[in-house]
């Protein structure tokens, strides 16, 4: 698996650019490189395709949690439920083909596994006779949030595919340069995505090089 300076490196060479072409920055490579990952990975997140995206999940092992209103829950909760949510914004999670790439949200122990819905569908079925034989437990993203109604957890863990670094929020991925991190793609998709990213640059050196309307009359005379 490359690091963040070797995929880098590889579009660099692919495109046999040097750090004079001021239009082609480290940071400029990377961002494109994340843009075609995230439509190839949106493209090809089916069941089919789970396994091959099991190296990109990362699980975040302790999400403080905090009580908040039903207003700011945006759900019409009975009285007498609490609804935990996040204390802090969750990193940014990249978007499959059906949401967010959320693998498993569950207690800290994992022992109790919460369930996707959202605000409105938590109050529909909240509202249904059987809903209080109901033993499961339900989450749903709001505003970059994490809320879980009718618990008593301090904390929640997630496995997840996020967009960037975990810098000091895994036990796994400590404060880091970002070069000096890993690069969670495939690497047979990361080799589309670097081609993808290669014909992008050729095509834009190739318009930036050719003359001018002007300059193309002024040669054939």
């Amino acid at each position: 698996m490359n690091t963040i300076a070797e995929a880098i490196s590889r579009v660099r060479n692919g495109i046999k650019a040097v750090d004079a072409d001021s239009f082609i920055t480290d940071r400029l490579i990377y961002s494109n490189i994340l843009k075609y990952a995230k439509m190839f990975i949106k493209r090809q997140d089916g069941q089919t395709s789970q396994a091959k995206f099991n190296s990109l999940y990362k699980r975040l092992p302790c999400i403080d949690l905090i009580e908040v209103d039903k207003v700011a829950a945006c759900c019409e909760v009975q009285s007498g439920v609490k609804i935990k949510r996040s204390k802090e914004k969750l990193p940014s999670i990249l978007e499959g083909s059906n949401g967010p790439l959320l693998r498993t949200v569950a207690s800290v122990d994992g022992s109790v596994e919460v369930f996707r819905t959202t605000p409105q569908l938590y109050t529909s079925l909240q509202r249904t006779s059987g809903f209080r034989y109901n033993k499961k437990k339900y989450y749903w993203l709001l505003d970059g949030y994490l809320f879980i109604p009718n618990v008593e957890w301090d904390s929640a863990q997630i496995d997840g595919i996020f967009e960037g670094s975990l810098s000091g929020l895994t036990c796994d991925d400590v404060c880091q340069p970002v070069q000096s991190q890993y690069l969670n793609i495939p690497p047979d998709l990361f080799a589309q995505i670097e081609q993808q990213v290669i014909n992008d640059f050729m095509k834009s050196m190739q318009i930036n090089t050719d003359p001018a309307p002007a300059d193309k009359q002024s040669l054939l005379r």
